[in-house]
Formats: C-alpha cells, sequence, structure tokens
C-alpha cells in the first residue's frame, strides 16, 4: 500500500473558531447584514408560506374498496347510517383460537382481468373509481399525473402462498405479478399516464406520507396531477394474531366494546383492510377538499413505543400548521389515529388539549373502518371529506366517559380547519391540514 503521509484524526475534529469569530464576506451580506445560514433558512420560511394555503391540493376524486364493501357508495352509506363495517370475521382457525375474528375485512371479487389476488383487485377498481370520479366532477389531466402508493407489506396473500406452496413450481408471468410494479404499471398503461412513479411506505402513517409526498411533487412542478394510492389488505391470520399477541389489536369482540379511542374501557384497535384512491391536482374544480400542508417527524426513540416526552408528536403538529401557513386557532377538529390503544390516545389527547384548547372536537373512525394499517390514514381522511361534503362528521358513538371535547357521534359540523394525524409503529409521525373544497382555475 503506498504510504499516503499523516493522516487526520478523524475520531475529533480540530479545534476551530466560534460561530461569531467567522468573519463573513461581503458578497454574501445583503443590505441587513445577515449571515448565510440565516438568509437561508428565512427564504425556507418564505417559501412554507407560500406553498402552505397558498397553494393548496385539492383532492378531486375518491375511489374506495372497504370493509363496507366495493365502492365509494358503500363507505359513504355507512358514514350516513353511522354502522361499523367490523364484522366477525371467520376463517382463522390456524393460528386463533374459535377460527374467527372481529375486523373490518374486504370480500373477494370475480373480476378476474383486474388480477389474480384481492389486492390487485382493489388497488385497481378503487383507481379507476377515483378517475371517473374525477372526471365527472370536473377534473381535467394535466400533461404529467403520477402514482405514489402508500404501501407497506403488500399483497400478502400471493407472497404467503409463493413461500407456502408454490416455490419452484410458479411461472414467470405469476411471478411478475408478485412484483409491486407490475400492478402500478398497469393503472398507468390502462389511463396512460406517464408521470412519476414511488411507492411510500411509513407503516400506519402512509397515507398521510404520500399525500405529502404528492404536494410536494405539485409545488415543485414535478407533477400537475397525483393519483394518490393507499392499500392494505394485510388481514390474514398470521398478521393478526401477531398483533394480538403485541397486545395492541383485539379479535374476540365487537368494535365500539373493544375499541373505545380516547374513552375509558378501550383495550386496543380491531383490524381492518382498505384500497383508497385520491385524484390530487392543484386545480379546484369539483374538489371534496384541499391539502394545505403538513409535516413528519420521526421519534428516534423504540420500536413500539412512542417517547415519553412527545416531543416528535407535538413537532408533526406545529410544524404542519407552520408548513400550511395556518394557525392553531384555526383548527376546528382532529381527526385523530386514535386507535384506541393506551399510549396513542393519551399522546394525542395531551396534545389536542395543549395546542387546540379552543377547536371543536376530536375524534377517531378506527371502530368504524378498523385499523387498515398503510391505507389508514388515507380511509380515515374520507370521513373528513365527507363532512365537508355532508356538513355531518360521521364520528363514532360515545360508549363510555372519555375526553370532554370527543365528538359524539353524527355531529353537524361546525367552521374550522381540519388536522389528520397518524403515528405510525416505530415512531413515524405525520399530520395533514384539511380545508374544504373552494373553486381555483389550473
Amino acid at each position: 500500500m503506498p504510504d499516503r503521509g499523516p493522516q487526520p484524526d478523524v475520531r475529533r475534529p480540530a479545534a476551530g473558531p466560534s460561530l461569531g469569530e467567522i468573519e463573513v464576506p461581503d458578497v454574501f451580506k445583503g443590505a441587513d447584514d445577515d449571515p448565510p445560514p440565516f438568509r437561508e433558512r428565512r427564504s425556507r420560511r418564505d417559501r412554507r408560506a407560500r406553498r402552505g394555503r397558498d397553494t393548496p391540493m385539492a383532492i378531486t376524486g375518491v375511489g374506495a374498496v372497504t370493509g363496507y364493501g366495493w365502492g365509494r357508495k358503500q363507505i359513504w352509506d355507512g358514514f350516513r347510517t353511522g354502522e361499523s363495517a367490523v364484522r366477525l370475521a371467520t376463517g382463522f382457525g390456524e393460528f386463533i383460537k374459535g377460527g374467527s375474528a372481529y375486523a373490518a375485512v374486504i370480500r373477494s371479487s370475480d373480476d378476474e382481468p383486474d388480477g389474480p389476488s384481492r389486492y390487485t383487485r382493489a388497488l385497481r377498481f378503487a383507481a379507476r373509481e377515483a378517475i371517473a370520479d374525477a372526471r365527472e366532477r370536473g377534473w381535467r389531466p394535466g400533461p404529467v399525473v403520477g402514482i405514489v402508493h402508500s404501501m407497506v407489506l403488500g399483497d400478502v396473500e400471493m407472497w404467503r402462498d409463493f413461500y407456502r406452496f408454490e416455490g419452484k413450481r410458479t411461472s414467470p408471468r405469476r411471478w411478475v405479478q408478485l412484483m409491486p410494479s407490475t400492478v402500478i404499471t398497469m393503472v398507468m398503461k390502462e389511463n396512460a399516464f406517464n408521470g412519476p412513479v414511488l411507492s411510500v411506505s411509513a407503516m400506519c402513517s402512509s397515507g398521510n406520507a404520500g399525500l405529502l409526498t404528492a404536494k410536494s411533487w405539485l409545488d415543485n412542478n414535478i407533477a400537475t396531477d397525483v393519483l394518490l394510492l393507499a392499500t392494505d389488505l394485510s388481514g390474514i391470520v398470521e398478521n393478526f394474531r401477531w398483533f394480538s399477541d403485541l397486545g395492541v389489536a383485539v379479535l374476540d369482540r365487537p368494535p365500539l366494546d373493544a375499541c373505545r379511542p380516547f374513552q375509558e374501557g378501550s383495550r386496543g384497535f380491531v383490524g381492518g383492510e382498505a384500497a383508497v384512491a385520491m385524484m390530487l391536482s392543484a386545480d379546484a374544480t369539483g374538489a371534496y377538499g384541499r391539502v394545505l400542508g403538513g409535516a413528519m417527524t420521526h421519534d428516534a426513540y423504540h420500536p413500539i413505543t412512542i417517547a415519553p416526552d412527545l416531543a416528535q408528536v407535538r413537532s408533526a403538529f406545529t410544524l404542519a400548521l407552520e408548513n400550511a401557513g395556518v394557525e392553531a386557532a384555526e383548527v376546528g377538529y382532529i381527526n385523530a389515529h386514535g386507535p384506541g390503544t393506551a399510549q396513542c390516545d393519551a399522546a394525542e389527547g395531551q396534545i389536542f388539549d395543549e395546542l387546540f384548547p379552543d377547536a371543536h372536537g376530536i375524534y377517531s373512525m378506527k371502530p368504524f373502518t378498523g385499523h387498515c394499517q398503510a391505507a389508514a390514514g388515507a380511509v380515515e381522511l374520507l370521513a373528513t371529506l365527507f363532512s365537508y361534503e355532508s356538513g355531518t362528521i360521521p364520528a363514532p358513538p360515545r360508549v363510555a366517559p372519555g375526553h370532554p371535547r370527543l365528538v359524539d357521534g353524527s355531529t353537524m359540523r361546525e367552521p374550522g380547519l381540519e388536522l389528520k394525524s397518524s403515528i405510525g409503529m416505530g415512531g413515524l409521525n405525520a399530520v395533514v391540514v384539511v380545508d374544504g373544497p373552494a373553486t381555483s382555475a389550473r
């Protein structure tokens, strides 16, 4: 090895001048003599203000496959009637005592051309419905339409069958169908979309993370329109069993007995599945609502436990307000993550009281939709859009003593912005700021 001479000690940086001792060259100084770091921070704040409520992202079309059924109408009807999609589902005998569990699972479809599995069929159905809905409401695609796919485990049933039964017998065609890019390619091909495509994975915060990714594309002219897909059909026996063993999922009780967010006696969440699609655009024609901004943080603390100081959960809320260019006093409601677990409910309840003392209320949709994992934020955001459309918040009813500002059942909506919060396993926090519809030109 050639002799490189004396090497610097990389373990400890050499002492240098303090920040106050550094001479700033005249070329970097402005009229107010700000050093570069401060000028850069100030310009970033200016950009955040411009890209918040001044450049909203409109949700112009919606598609959904949920425990309520195949189609947007089914979940809208469930919200109107105040019924839960969670039912006693069977077929779990291999891992769960009694072979049944309460969950909002998606029933199979016989639409073979859309793919070989529930996952691919539900995703394509939701995408097709959202695009058609947007067109009916007046949206027209711009020149660059992309897809952001919020997902975590992917097509678990096909992968399970591959590892358990198929192995070497799998055909090349079947192997390609396993790839997460295949179903997205089919959606792009069907609609002649040629914009960017990206999968986003942030555990239970994936839906919110996808929305914020899409907004960044629109803000930076990477795309003119974005189809957000949030898909999670992982309600199989293996996953339900281990969530139960972890102590966060409840399998043997009806939804309002098991999952009571922000109320006494809650034992955890009930399972759920969903495939949700939203067409997102800078053009607010026919919009259900508008995303003004948001933020994401990470606890960097523990794989399953929220950091006790709640610093990063709190930051996700405050940074979301700053990014959207709004004040806490403008917030009327929080559509919370609210899984019914002690630590998550306590965290969001505390933040709600600290930051939003004048807000009308807080609620969680999980007793109705189940916890849909990667699709949770997206399917629960549909309740916010429904409230802007109907004037009614479709919250689950209060069944026990709880937070004094918990929205109790179907309630007339009062004026104010709404925050959709998500807390993903591992410390992934994401909050989006949502406003009602408004008309604007592209």
